[in-house]
């Protein structure tokens, strides 16, 4: 046992962290998801790492202690909705990191309420304005259960909804104008057109003037 005052690490570095590909793949998850830095992407590998250690333990073990151990394993993953109630370790094995994020309390929220982008419910989660019952959470990284996941709304007295609706409705008033460009657009490319027909066609009378 450890002193609790420092713990231990929840997350590891990768093997090859300049890795070109690698690291345009973080910031491609980092953008989908709205994590702050990539030691939250980190911290999801490592936890999988930890439940693919486990099912392959599993399958290492004898077909009766497997029985008896596997669903225990099973049942804390369907809690969060990694995986269905008839999954196998097959399926455990095959599990990546954007399973798992995609059971964060912030991913559901930009999800389920709304939101333009996730980094609008972090901030949303960070600030109080989220609970699930009557708990309000402010952790953009709580990993929601499947029996939370219907319960997840506003603080009553949150402003957010309001403001989310008003969005909405100026939404149509952009579309509009912007057609209204592309109109306009187009009228300035025909007005040039024109011109350079008007152009072409006074220059022969311009030359037979010159030569009488």
């Amino acid at each position: 046992m450890g002193d609790p005052k420092y713990p231990r690490k929840a997350w590891r570095k990768p093997k090859r962290p300049l890795n070109y590909e690698l690291k345009m793949e973080e910031l491609k998850t980092l953008g989908t998801f709205g994590l702050r830095t990539k030691r939250e992407l980190w911290k999801a590998h490592t936890e999988l790492s930890r439940v693919r250690h486990q099912a392959r333990s599993l399958l290492a073990l004898r077909q009766e202690i497997r029985i008896e151990k596997e669903p225990i394993l099973m049942k804390s993953l369907a809690r969060i909705g990694l995986v269905s109630g008839d999954a196998t370790l097959d399926d455990v094995l095959n599990l990546k990191a954007d399973d798992l994020l995609s059971r964060r309390l912030q991913t559901i929220v930009s999800n389920k309420l709304g939101f333009k982008t996730p980094y609008q419910a972090r901030q949303a989660v960070i600030h109080g304005h989220i609970m699930i019952g009557d708990r309000k959470i402010n952790i953009p990284s709580y990993i929601v259960t499947v029996e939370e996941e219907n319960n997840i709304h506003f603080t009553p007295e949150s402003k957010i909804p309001e403001m989310l609706e008003k969005t909405k409705k100026e939404e149509p008033k952009v579309e509009v104008t912007e057609e209204s460009t592309e109109a306009t657009a187009e009228s300035k490319t025909e007005a040039t057109a024109e011109s350079k027909t008007e152009a072409t066609a006074e220059a022969p009378k311009d030359k037979s003037s010159s030569t009488e």
